[in-house]
């Protein structure tokens, strides 16, 4: 994985400007013909991204044709993974899984996590820690709970945050909005569904594992608005930026889970004269099936907050998807659906999908193909990757197997990079 570069990026979208400049320099430098750029979703440090990159750029150099020099960029921005979310293939160390799969509880590891991740809400972390500890059965403490919750993951009314936190325009999800108890109900049927918990427990019991969980959901939510801020205000920039310095590079984006958001969103943040991206890669991509719609099926009068940034390709934007996901599958339907729709839950994961579960959806010309078949050299593009992404225990299941040579293989194809 040489030569191999690091962007890191703060929640408001802030480039580390040292490391962004030693990218524009070595590239040069390297002769770089394609550079891949990869985007991590939920994640909890460095090293673990790296690691991911590491795993999934293994195959390329081997890949590469005659005349092609790879080069190979990890973009680093602060988002979270609840420890007791296992990784494919990867060992996480005892002190990231101390605690985890202990139920309805705040455990040490998360509770850092979360103060990092949401500095300066120690009061609401320390008041979620002794609700869950207590799971008390009187509904009050519920709504406390769910108030508390709903406070960590706010922001300002006036943050630029909240202009990325919407897909398809819909508002804030049900999650943040709705009756606390309803809501933990609601998350805790959805854990059955994924084998994350026993079926028939107490009540009680049932009721603080879905408070639990939507601890985890509404913390994915802050990072999936976090997702659309760093792809629009720092990475978009900043491929303008190499692009303008390197006019020959070839640029392929490429991003897993909220980091497939990331760089989608990238593309709406770039200069409309860039045509140095050849292609984008999504993987697993946690984020609305219509965000490239120009019409929303729901609502024809408007797109999809993406429509129209494929356009921006010199080549395909490609949305690797599988069945065997359950946290794109089963939970983020729910966590993404607004208040007061669809009450009976009928036609929920059609109108709340996600892209990774299914695809892309609503584009006038979208192709849809099996993994391993011809790639379009436009447009929007559905790769269905069941065949390899279909690793991983509750409550993610496969979410986080994408590392294989044969999704490598659709970078490759996706961006014309020749092959050895």
């Amino acid at each position: 994985m040489e030569p191999y570069w690091e962007l890191t990026f703060d929640a408001d979208g802030d480039a580390d400007t040292a490391q962004r400049d030693r990218l524009l320099a070595g590239v040069a430098r390297e002769r770089v013909t394609d550079l891949l750029v990869l985007a991590h979703g939920w994640n909890n440090d460095q090293d673990m991204a790296t690691d991911l990159y590491r795993r999934f750029f293994a195959p390329c150099q081997n890949l590469a044709g005659t005349g092609v020099r790879l080069g190979y960029v990890g973009v680093i921005w602060p988002a979270i993974r609840f420890p007791d979310e296992p990784i494919p293939d990867f060992e996480p160390s005892a002190a990231a899984t101390a605690g985890a799969g202990a139920g309805p509880l705040l455990d040490e590891p998360t509770r850092r996590l979360l103060a990092a991740t949401f500095p300066g809400r120690d009061a609401e972390l320390e008041r979620i820690g002794a609700l869950l500890a207590e799971s008390s059965g009187v509904a009050s403490r519920l709504y406390e709970y769910g108030r508390h919750v709903r406070d960590l993951v706010s922001v300002h009314e006036n943050s630029p945050a909240r202009r990325f936190a919407d897909d398809i325009w819909s508002g804030e999800p049900a999650m943040l909005t709705d009756d606390a108890v309803e809501v933990c109900e609601l998350f805790a049927a959805a854990m059955e569904g994924t084998g994350q918990q026993e079926l028939f427990g107490s009540l009680r019991k049932r009721l603080w594992n879905g408070a639990h969980e939507l601890l985890r959901q509404a913390s994915y939510y802050a990072m999936k608005r976090r997702a659309g801020t760093v792809g629009q205000l720092g990475l978009g920039p900043t491929v303008g930026l190499l692009v303008r310095e390197v006019p020959a590079l070839r640029v392929h984006l490429i991003g897993h889970s909220f980091g497939a958001r990331l760089v989608s969103y990238a593309l709406r943040g770039m200069p409309e004269s860039v045509r140095g991206v050849k292609s984008t890669t999504l993987l697993q991509g946690a984020f609305s099936h219509y965000a490239f719609s120009d019409r929303l099926p729901h609502d024809p009068r408007r797109g999809g907050a993406l429509h129209g940034v494929q356009r921006r390709i010199d080549g395909p934007l490609v949305s690797c998807y599988s069945r065997h996901d359950d946290a794109l599958g089963k939970i983020y339907p729910l966590a993404s659906k607004i208040a007061g729709d669809s009450s009976t839950f009928l036609g929920l994961w059609e109108r709340w999908g996600a892209i990774g579960y299914d695809g892309i959806r609503a584009v006038d010309g979208a192709k849809r193909v099996k993994l391993g078949r011809a790639i379009p050299a436009k447009g929007c593009v559905s790769v269905d990757a069941a065949s390899v992404v279909r690793r991983g225990g509750p409550p993610s299941g496969a979410h986080s197997d994408i590392c294989h040579e044969e999704l490598a293989r659709v970078v490759f194809a996706a961006g014309r990079i020749a092959l050895a």
